[in-house]
């Protein structure tokens, strides 16, 4: 069997981002389950794991990678770093004709790159395989809490990723000490189940949404909602999932009820564009709206938080809104203002966990299908283009990359 090399590639795009695709024991274990596999890291200062921990794990630690026949990396490529007549694996953020990346992707087509990207790794029912959506969640819990914290000058954390690992994060959650309040979650996926694993690891108890809309308790608590919780269909009739998935139009936001009896919002809900927003931009400024920190963690600008006006940043992670005005403010500015923190790249500050648990992830089920071809689909219908085209699955994006 012919080797195969596998390049671990350097992180180019900025602001830099300290993940990995594979841990350095899990690039040992590669290498054991797989002998004729080769692995290469391309030398970085930026990534959360050293070169040397490679090295002692039996990588071969170069400056370049043109040699290896299938690169991973994490976020989009920068253009003039891509290489011709590759395999490339990384988070392209083309599939929903994301207009900052349309050259990104007419290059890799002139390149003749086969690009395989993660977001498109599922199984036969389209469940994704692959993703950091538990550490944006665990992250953005921690985050919301570490805000209301600073906000209220009641108790003091350390930032996510002053902290080694998700370990030392759920230690440092000990610290949290809230009064009565009651706190909003929105989802159901891999965030919203990290968030929970936060707020739970914060003793923070979870109740129903009834009991959250009608008792007052003497202690913190959170509701996780779902769609069913805070939409109500046009009509009068019966909440429908799958209509609310296929036509969500069809419905209308119910979720003030909710807004005026929480402090704290944690968003991580998927969001479609046609359906309503949680709330309108005139609610904020209502008595009923008693909500003052909102941690969107889905960070949909302009979306379906009124208040998510632009992301923040793992150094600036908080901005204010001022809903009278319409205007952002320095964060923590001002008492009448919503506290924001949208920041759009949550998992970097937990680096080193996130990315064992991603790479754990590719490790028991991306590998063997690249490597092997078995089980056969999973790679083909993440493949986004190869030999200078697109490929079935992504032919929609035909007028998304013409000049």
């Amino acid at each position: 069997m012919s080797t195969i090399r596998i390049g671990l590639i350097r992180e180019g795009k900025n602001p830099p981002d300290k993940r990995v695709a594979f841990t350095p024991a899990q690039v040992e274990e590669i290498q054991q389950l797989y002998p004729n596999v080769k692995i290469a890291v391309q030398s970085s200062d930026i990534r959360c794991f050293k070169d040397i921990e490679y090295k002692n794990s039996g990588a071969e630690i170069v400056t370049n990678v043109n040699d290896c026949d299938i690169l991973f990396g994490i976020k989009e490529v920068p253009i003039d770093q891509l290489l011709a007549n590759k395999t490339y694996l990384f988070f392209s953020h083309t599939i929903k004709k994301q207009p900052y990346n349309k050259n990104l992707l007419q290059i890799v087509l002139q390149k003749q790159i086969t690009l395989i990207d993660y977001e498109a790794l599922k199984d036969s029912q389209g469940n994704r395989l692959v993703a950091f959506g538990r550490y944006a969640g665990i992250v953005g819990a921690y985050n919301a809490l570490w805000t209301y914290g600073k906000k209220n000058k009641t108790f003091s954390l350390r930032r996510a990723f002053e902290c080694f690992d998700i370990n030392d994060l759920k230690i440092e959650l000990r610290k949290v000490i809230l009064p009565p309040i009651k706190i909003i979650l929105t989802g159901g996926g891999r965030v919203a189940k990290g968030a929970m694993e936060t707020l739970d690891t914060a003793g923070i108890r979870k109740v129903s949404s009834e009991e959250f809309l009608t008792k007052k308790f003497n202690e913190a608590i959170y509701v996780q909602l779902g769609s069913a919780d805070y939409h109500i269909h046009k009509e009068g009739l019966n909440f429908n999932r799958n209509e609310f998935h296929l036509n969500p139009e069809k419905y209308k936001s119910d979720f003030l009820k909710y807004a005026a009896v929480a402090e704290i919002l944690i968003a991580g809900a998927y969001w479609n564009p046609k359906a309503p927003k949680l709330f309108q931009h005139e609610n904020l400024s209502s008595n009923n709206f008693t909500i003052k920190i909102i941690a969107d963690i889905t960070c949909d600008i302009n979306g379906s938080i009124p208040s998510t006006k632009k992301a923040s940043t793992i150094i600036e992670p908080l901005y204010d809104y001022n809903f009278i005005e319409n205007t952002l403010h320095k964060a923590l500015s001002g008492d009448e203002n919503v506290t924001v923190m949208a920041i759009d790249n949550l998992p970097c500050e937990l680096p080193r966990s996130a990315s064992d648990e991603f790479g754990r992830d590719l490790l028991d089920r991306i590998m063997n299908p690249l490597i092997l071809g078995k089980p056969e689909g999973i790679i083909l219908r993440a493949t986004v283009a190869k030999e200078g085209g697109l490929t079935s699955n992504f032919h929609y994006l035909l007028d998304y990359v013409k000049d």
